[in-house]
Parts: structure tokens; sequence; C-alpha cells
């Protein structure tokens, strides 16, 4: 990655604008996502631009993206999700807006032609506190209002919204359902990147998954009729919540159609995840807000359907949460619970919400 410095940012802006513009302040502090130490890993380090335009004081994020082992081996890899994101972004409801896309050259200017090195996207700054906050302050004690309760339906509500967004392509919903399997970024690009042995996580264990995930594939992939309007990485780290339930959604992920089963899957995993680290299982007000997620869901949606198609859904988002990578400070047995919920989850026909817990043991 080239360096970047501020007379090359300065320079990009006044291009972008065409106005006359000056950079007050290039930093990566300010991180939206900041939280505890439990989650070790990401795919890039957001720079935070502060910038007057013609007397207008504006904020945005200058966003890029390294090389890693989840399909982001290739500079091609990286220019073609960035480009997507700027494609995207905008439009889906109360997504956070992309500015523009360009790329850096080997000269460290700021242009988009065939000599770039790397892409980057630039988007709008927006004020708002992670919904993993509210998370992390119910799984250490702190109580629940009925805010909480209200935040629960609001995300819910706002999935039955985008949801009912639907597309007839059927190759494209068995190319979804196949990225679910091999994209370096789902079950088997985050299998590949588990350490070779690592607590009770082993070869044998991880192939028994990725085996029952191929199984499924066979059982969803024709089922095109479920292909939506979808954001792709619908988790507590990219929802910003403002006064009451007020929120903007960051980094829509993948593709903009696919299964809704996606973005449920993703959202209610992680009340199980926060209440697995204070109890060891699904129980109290994160109990309460999962329940009050599905219901509403299904009752604004009818989509019954879900349960028979979300189990890899739920497989590819436990080996995210219980992974050494991007959770190296995870309890042991909440790891532990976490393959548990995988793999009975797989071996289940039908997921049932109102037994999770009996999928931990």
């Amino acid at each position: 990655m080239p360096t970047i410095t501020l007379q090359a940012v300065e320079e990009y802006l006044r291009t972008l604008y065409a106005k006359p513009v000056r950079v007050l302040s290039m930093s990566s502090r300010g991180k939206q996502e900041e939280g505890d130490t439990l989650k070790g890993f990401g795919y890039g380090t957001p720079l935070f631009l502060e910038y007057d335009v013609a007397g207008e004081r504006k904020k945005a994020v200058l966003e890029t993206m390294s090389p890693s082992s989840y399909g982001h081996d290739h500079f091609s890899d990286r220019a073609q999700a960035i480009l997507w994101e700027h494609s995207a972004f905008n439009n889906l409801p109360r997504h956070v807006r992309s500015l523009d896309s360009g790329a850096f050259l080997d000269t460290g200017n700021i242009i988009s032609t065939g000599r770039a090195e790397e892409f980057f996207l630039l988007t709008e700054f927006v004020v708002g506190k992670g919904y993993f906050k509210d998370l992390e302050r119910i799984r250490d004690g702190g109580g629940t209002t009925e805010l909480d309760f209200q935040r629960v339906r609001s995300l819910s509500d706002y999935l039955v919204e985008i949801h009912a967004g639907k597309l007839d392509a059927p190759p494209l919903y068995a190319r979804r359902i196949r990225d679910l399997l091999g994209h370096g970024e789902c079950i088997m690009g985050l299998i590949d990147n588990y350490p070779p042995s690592f607590d009770f996580i082993d070869q044998a264990l991880l192939k028994r998954i990725e085996l029952l995930c191929a199984e499924w594939r066979w059982r969803v992939k024709d089922r095109s009729h479920r292909l939506c309007r979808v954001h792709g990485d619908f988790h507590p780290w990219n929802i910003l919540f403002r006064e009451g339930a007020d929120f903007t959604v960051l980094d829509r992920s993948r593709g903009e159609w696919g299964d809704p089963a996606d973005d449920v899957s993703t959202m209610t995993i992680n009340y199980l995840f926060f209440s697995l680290q204070r109890t060891g299982r699904l129980e109290g007000d994160m109990e309460k807000m999962f329940a009050l997620f599905w219901e509403n869901y299904l009752a604004g949606t009818g989509d019954r359907e879900m349960l028979d198609v979300i189990a890899p859904f739920y497989a590819w988002r436990g080996l995210v949460i219980a992974s050494p990578v991007w959770y190296p400070n995870l309890q042991a047995g909440v790891r532990r619970a976490l393959f548990n919920f995988i793999q009975n989850v797989l071996a289940a026909n039908r997921f049932d919400p109102a037994s999770i817990n009996r999928y931990l043991q």
C-alpha cells in the first residue's frame, strides 16, 4: 500500500468537489467500531478525514482493504469488493452513503486509471454509537430498558422492509448459495484460516462441518424464489444508533441480492454470542431480545420457510465468532458452545428458535 499523504488526499478532494479544499485532520483514530478487546481481526484500517470545501466543513472516511487469505489475496479481489461497495451502498435504505471510489498510483497520487495499485472507498462520516455497545452493556450487567427492545423491533422491521424487495434470477440465487460455501469470506474461507489445531478444534471437526454444509447447499440452492435485497453483513458492529431507535447501517457486503436468512442469522446469533459470554447459555434479557427479533420478523414477513434454510447461514456466522483469529480472547467454554451450536443446527432438519439452548449441548 503506498503511503497516503495529506497533499495527495487534498489534491484528490479538490478534483472530486471541483472546489478549493483544505484538509483539517487525517487520522486512523476515531474508529467507529472500537469496543472491548474481544474482536481481533478486520479487513482494513479506515482513515478519518475532516476537511473544508469552500468554507463548508465536512467529514468522511477513506477505507482501504488489506490483502488477506479471506478471498482478498489478489489486487483484483480487493478492487472488485471496493468497486461493488461504491455501486451498492447508496441503493440500500439507511446505509451510509458512498461519496466516491478511486485508486492509489504507485507514485502515491490518488486517481482512477489502469496504473492503479490499490482501490479505496470514500464514504460519509456518520455520527452514532455501535449497536454492539448496547450488547456489551447488557452482557456486563448494565440491565435493559424499553429502548433496548424498541431497537430490536426497529432492526427487525428494517429487515422486513428491505427483504420485501425481490428479484427473479435463479442463477444468481444459486451463486449466492455457492458463495456461502466457497467464498473466501464465507464457510470454506473461514475454515481454511483456522489454525491446524486449537484447543478442541482440529481438522477432523472442521472437515465434518464443511461436509455438512455441502449437503445443505443441495437442499437450498434451487429455492430461487427466496432471492431478495439484503445487507449481507448485518451485525452489531455495522449499525450506528443515535437517539431512540434511529440508526444507520454500514458496510453491506458480498452482493445486493441474497437469501434473507443471511441477515437474520447474522444479527440473531449475536444475542446468543453475548449471552454465552455472560452465563454460558441464552437466557434473561438477551433471550427475550432474540425471541422478539424472530417473532417480529416472522410476523412481518410470514417467511416460515426460513426455518428450513437458515442452518448453513448460522454455521457460517458461528465459524466467524468462534474463530481464534477473529476473536482470540474468547473464553474456551463459549467457543465450545458455539461449535456445539453449529453442529446441532446443521444436524436438525428445521431450526427452532424456541429451543436454542438445546443446540448448545
